[in-house]
């Protein structure tokens, strides 16, 4: 009798650790491992698509590492370690709580599979040069950040504007400029393969975050010092899209690729 007590206790047991596992299967959002999630359509928040709709804590599900705009283009964000963070035209970055909405965002769960580490100076164009040089794959989609010391960084955020919205490109002249000097800090971004474009942002997406979390924004220049470079490769792409009247009315005809250029550097091209 004692042999089948502890038979039956041992086979509950087991039981209990495999409902256990699929109920974690069941609850565990999809796609989220190597996966490169995005809320809104890039070329669509291009154009003038600033109305919220999508919820950060539903955003923190997707990912923990990743960049985005606020609501009525109110600056710029960025996501590390989970933790959102908002710079705005004032210069000033905060922590923003999770219980408001965005406009656009891309994230993913970052787990650095690769890590380098370079000493001495490289401004904006030798730094991209040196991560090409890094990522083999042009057409992989790769997850990049790096952390270390900067003798400059310059920022930008857009102040909030209202309806009816105009493309971002045709308000750069609206930008907020910072320069920060000497300080440590966290670049997170993206390098986005050409295939990508329109759903995304090709090629490499930057935004900044100072060690001492006052200061960011969206990076229009640097020169790096110190830094440690880490990089995870993603796999796979999701996107959730607006449920939105303007949504289902913008023009997705239009090519924005030099807009996208326009906005990603700060001035016309």
């Amino acid at each position: 009798m004692q042999k089948r007590h502890i038979t039956f206790c041992l086979l509950s047991m087991f039981v209990l650790c495999c409902n256990a596992t699929i109920a974690q299967q069941k609850t565990k959002p999809a796609g989220t491992g190597d996966n490169l999630f995005s809320a809104g359509f890039a070329s669509g928040f291009i154009g003038g698509l600033y109305d919220n709709w999508y919820p950060y804590r539903q955003l923190q599900k997707h990912g923990d590492f990743g960049l985005g705009a606020p609501g009525h283009l109110d600056g710029e964000l960025l996501m590390l370690h989970g933790k959102i963070y908002q710079t705005r035209a004032t210069g000033k970055t905060t922590l923003v709580a999770d219980t408001g909405k965005l406009p656009y965002a891309i994230v993913c769960f970052f787990k650095a599979k690769r890590t380098f580490k370079h000493t001495g100076n490289l401004n904006k164009t030798a730094l991209y040069a040196l991560l090409d040089s890094l990522l083999s794959n042009q057409n992989g989609i790769y997850a990049i950040h790096i952390k270390g010391d900067f003798k400059l960084v310059k920022t930008r955020a857009f102040p909030p504007v209202e309806k009816p919205y105009l493309p971002l490109a045709s308000m750069l002249s609206r930008q907020h400029f910072f320069e920060h000097t000497n300080l440590q800090g966290d670049l997170v971004g993206f390098r986005i393969p050409a295939y990508m474009e329109g759903a995304h942002i090709s090629g490499y997406h930057f935004h900044f975050l100072s060690m001492d979390k006052t200061a960011g924004g969206h990076l229009i220049d640097l020169d790096a010092a110190d830094i440690t470079i880490e990089v995870d490769t993603l796999t796979s792409y999701t996107m959730d899209l607006p449920q939105t009247a303007d949504f289902n009315n913008f023009d997705f005809k239009k090519d924005r690729k030099e807009e996208i250029k326009s906005v990603e550097n700060g001035k016309k091209q």
